[in-house]
């Protein structure tokens, strides 16, 4: 009955912190419209940073009460879903075409820093320390400084991006609706609100789930967290490959995993220092293998075709088998 209540909670906060997100979306961009902010800016720094709202309420969350393996899985489970799981089932309806800009930015800029967070997290190359075989042991964590790092890096990758896009007129609008002062406030106030209790609804009903099923919390923020907090990049990229606009797939997924290790590890580290454990590093290392591989297959013909995109499900589901065989202490 506790399990049940749990998953009904968990359910709850994950609708609370999606909800919650379009709502602050629609309410800071109609603010932005006000101020006469240029659609392309609003499209590339508020709608992207509130389809990452999820993941950053949780990781705070996590942090917060000392679930930090849930605040580093979240993300890295996240951008592991997004990568293989979304982009492959876009591919799998219609071939993705990536385009030549984010082939030479964006998706190189992705994996260099997920090298990078692999560094941070990791004693073996910061300290010289021998390879820890206990996954459970605690392989370093990710300090202050080095968040302040990855939110520098993501001040400027934002800064590049938009010049980029305005340099290029890429001047597609954002429906966005007209609204009153107090609206907006509403809006925006109870968005933040409706985020920042679904966060706490999930972090604590996944804690509870995991121990009542002897799974670890790592485990849990791969799994169940971090496909609840993808949400939002799935539906869109669904939405948009059913519309024929399957090119925005590798754009959107590409800038979202971008923002979860910058802005979201940033951010949730800065405000308090997230300890990592060895099991991190292993999916950090793994998530760098799967983003050469997927370059590789868009760099082939300049898109993912439908077999590559089975492929790559097919290989979400070998990951699966072994975190939760990992999790669950079977191997």
């Amino acid at each position: 009955m506790n399990i049940l209540l749990n998953v009904v909670l968990l359910l709850v906060g994950f609708v609370a912190l999606i909800k919650g997100a379009d709502f602050f979306v629609e309410g800071s961009a109609a603010v932005a419209k006000k101020l006469h902010v240029p659609g392309v800016i609003i499209g590339l720094t508020i709608v992207a940073m509130g389809t990452s709202a999820p993941e950053l309420a949780v990781s705070i969350s996590a942090g917060l009460t000392g679930s930090n393996e849930i605040a580093i899985s979240n993300v890295i489970g996240s951008n592991i879903f997004n990568l293989i799981v979304v982009l492959g089932v876009c591919a799998v309806m219609a071939p993705v075409a990536v385009d030549k800009s984010i082939m030479k930015r964006d998706f190189p800029f992705s994996i260099a820093i997920t090298l990078l967070l692999a560094v941070f997290i990791s004693d073996m190359i910061l300290t010289g320390k021998s390879v820890i075989t206990d996954t459970q042991a605690r392989a370093g964590g990710i300090s202050r400084w080095e968040a302040l790092i990855f939110i520098i890096l993501f001040a400027v990758y934002i800064l590049i991006t938009v010049r980029s896009a305005i340099k290029n007129r890429q001047t597609q609008q954002e429906e966005i609706e007209d609204m009153s002062g107090i609206k907006c406030a509403v809006y925006i106030l109870g968005g933040i609100a409706a985020v920042v209790i679904g966060g706490q609804l999930v972090v604590n009903s996944a804690k509870t789930i995991a121990l009542a099923c002897h799974m670890t919390e790592t485990l849990v923020g791969l799994t169940i967290v971090a496909m609840g907090t993808s949400l939002p990049e799935l539906v869109t990229s669904v939405v948009a490959a059913k519309k024929g606009q399957n090119g925005m797939a590798a754009g959107n997924i590409i800038g979202s995993n971008i923002f979860n290790i910058l802005l979201i590890l940033g951010v949730s580290a800065f405000i308090h220092p997230i300890p990592v454990i060895t099991e991190s590093l292993y999916d950090t290392v793994i998530l760098i293998g799967l983003s050469i591989i997927i370059y590789i297959f868009a760099a082939t013909g300049d898109k993912i075709e439908r077999k590559e995109g089975i492929a790559m499900i097919g290989a979400y589901i070998l990951y699966m088998i072994y975190a939760v065989s990992r999790g669950m202490g079977w191997i």
